[in-house]
């Protein structure tokens, strides 16, 4: 028997024992779906000087893959026929969700930041709209933007926490706690949820392991980063309990890149900073993912950074096999995403 007929987890067509984005999104729209990162020039609080300077110290451009951005002259309806040329260059799409990725795309002129959104909302094939913000940069006029454009398309909303260990934060810069993540959640929560029940969409009870998210119009998603600066296993593991008590609809779990022209880049070079190891990461991986409910959308398992810029760990830049050694650690365990859920 293979891997994928004995598999217990029941959110899959394969031997994965989590519920992948690209299933979800299958499932949903009926065939392939891509991403299209943009970006709109936006910055941060912590970058600005609103809540501090330079920004998180392994950020480099916003962890954006966009294919330009507003500020070097390319409209977003360029960068969006890009990737879509691109995307179609690989597979064969149905449809496409225009990613706001770079910074913190929640924060700057209200009125510009809504009309970049439902310009997106519009265009050829887009089924979805994500945008990647800051629990502490949702205003009222802003959640009310949100809300308006989730009635006109399914929207995702990302939220970047990375710890919540808040000795972590600060050490990274982020500029925001534990507290005022779960603050702007909360928030945000009940908006989504009023949305949903507005368009009938079936939400699980807490706890329940059905995927019902797949109806939902508001869907909310958190980022979080392993091997951070002093963060032990158990670090790792107390941030995702902490999250997956909140039973988001999506969690992206990344692995800490080291970038060149960062400062994270200069304690890597002094000394200061030690990489995580893959066979530490796979196993904390592992550990969260047993931790998350099983209807909880699994965005990614690994970070990607391109390789002109990365300094470490070079082991990164090979994603399949890392997925495949989580593949491989689940099934040696007998484990599945959800089965330590509370």
């Amino acid at each position: 028997m293979t891997q994928r007929d004995s598999n217990p987890y029941p959110y899959t067509d394969s031997n994965k024992r989590y519920m992948t984005y690209d299933w979800y999104l299958k499932t949903r729209f009926g065939g392939k779906v891509a991403k299209v990162s943009l970006d709109i020039g936006c910055t941060c609080p912590n970058m600005d000087g609103m809540k501090g300077f330079g920004g998180c110290i392994f950020c480099r451009s916003g962890s954006s893959g966009a294919a330009g951005s507003v500020l070097n002259g390319d409209s977003i309806e360029e960068q969006y026929a890009r990737g879509r040329e691109t995307a179609r260059g690989k597979w064969d799409p149905v449809g496409f969700i225009p990613y706001f990725q770079a910074h913190t795309n929640t924060y700057g002129d209200p009125a510009a930041l809504s009309c970049a959104f439902n310009r997106a909302a519009h265009w050829p094939d887009a089924v979805m709209v994500s945008i990647a913000t800051r629990p502490d940069a949702l205003s009222e006029e802003m959640m009310g933007t949100l809300v308006r454009l989730a009635r006109k398309i399914p929207l995702t909303v990302e939220l970047g926490l990375q710890t919540s260990d808040d000795e972590t934060a600060r050490l990274i810069n982020r500029c925001h706690t534990w507290a005022e993540f779960r603050a702007g959640y909360e928030r945000l929560r009940a908006a989504a949820d009023k949305v949903n029940a507005e368009c009938g969409c079936e939400l699980p009870a807490k706890g329940e392991a059905v995927p019902g998210l797949a109806m939902k119009r508001f869907q909310i998603g958190v980022h979080l980063i392993d091997g951070l600066p002093g963060e032990s296993m158990d670090t790792m593991r107390k941030t995702a309990a902490e999250v997956a008590a909140l039973h988001p609809d999506m969690v992206k779990l990344h692995l800490l890149n080291v970038l060149r022209d960062t400062p994270l880049a200069a304690l890597y070079e002094a000394g200061e900073y030690t990489p995580i190891t893959r066979e530490d990461y796979v196993a904390v991986v592992c550990d969260q993912l047993e931790m998350f409910p099983a209807a909880t959308v699994i965005g990614r398992v690994t970070g990607d950074a391109p390789l002109d810029e990365l300094i470490a760990p070079l082991w990164t830049a090979r994603k399949t096999e890392v997925a495949n050694e989580i593949d491989k650690e689940l099934y040696r365990r007998g484990t599945w995403q959800g089965c330590r859920a509370e």
